[in-house]
């Protein structure tokens, strides 16, 4: 592997043993079986790179906070609940966009340059997939680097919107309180409200980053393009992910219709558990890079 040896962020990681030489042979086993092989990951994938994930016990963001999500009906509806939402990511951008794959991404960018990976589905939306150079990927959720208009779909880079952030408060400074999974942060109320968000340049519609917040869904030809993709693979690997959200369920429950073998990397139960034919209870930064 031509992967670099950058050390793990543990910090947002579940305490885990370190991978038991015989699940390692099972795995081995399960890739070099497959041909096509079938990926999905979820946030268990970026903790090593330092970004928390919701659900894993003791250091989750719901384990550690009484903090939850955006809904989409909220940001839509509300301008006051864009201004909050805008106001903490605009604090939090510069430290999330600045994460890096760690080993986890950068094996799986291998396994498709060697014509192992046939498809690669995440549903995080950090772009470390991209970063690290990976290409047949698809964002189930859609990614926070990227921002359009409701209005009249322009899009543009969440990068450039940081500049228009900065010229229209210029003055405006806020210390941030830990980040979340999406590039939230905490902040205080009060911060929030001398915040000026932008509209689209060429409507004047409303901002909105190409996610899929909770309470919304994937569009119909994003799903229809991943049930193709696995269609034509041959095993289904889920890395990081417990697969609580249904978005990203039902290809597991896809791929059991089709017989297809499923294996599970995830510390901490799945919602896969029970059909799985190979669950392991490891770092995907930790077991993947044994896998040859």
């Amino acid at each position: 592997h031509s992967v670099s040896r950058t050390s793990p962020n543990l910090t947002f990681v579940p305490d885990c043993l370190p991978p038991d030489p015989v699940e390692v042979e099972e795995l081995q086993r399960f890739v070099s079986n497959s041909k096509r092989l079938f990926v999905m990951t979820g946030a268990g994938v970026s903790t090593e790179s330092g970004i928390p994930d919701y659900r894993s016990e003791g250091v989750g963001l719901y384990a550690r906070t009484d903090r939850r999500p955006v809904q989409h009906a909220e940001f839509v509806r509300s301008a006051s609940a864009r201004q909050r939402y805008w106001a903490r990511n605009f604090v939090g951008w510069p430290q999330f966009s600045s994460h890096q794959p760690n080993q986890a991404h950068l094996v799986l960018r291998d396994w498709e340059k060697l014509g192992k990976l046939h498809w690669l589905v995440t549903q995080n939306v950090d772009a470390l997939h991209t970063k690290a150079g990976s290409r047949r990927v698809t964002e189930l959720h859609g990614c926070t680097h990227r921002v359009f208009c409701l209005a009249c779909g322009d899009q543009l880079l969440r990068s450039e919107l940081q500049e228009h952030f900065e010229a229209l408060n210029p003055a405006w400074k806020a210390e941030a309180f830990g980040v979340a999974p999406d590039g939230d942060v905490f902040l205080p109320d009060e911060r929030v409200r001398t915040f000026r968000v932008p509209a689209c340049r060429k409507c004047g519609g409303v901002l909105k980053p190409d996610v899929t917040f909770f309470g919304d869904s994937v569009s119909q030809e994003k799903v229809s393009f991943v049930h193709q993709r696995l269609a034509e693979s041959d095993s289904m690997l889920v890395a990081g992910s417990s697969m609580q959200v249904y978005s990203g369920y039902r290809f597991a429950l896809a791929a059991r219709e089709k017989k297809l073998p499923i294996a599970v990397l995830n510390i901490g139960p799945t919602r896969l558990d029970h059909f799985a034919s190979l669950k392991l209870n490891s770092r995907c930064g930790e077991l993947l890079p044994l896998i040859v």
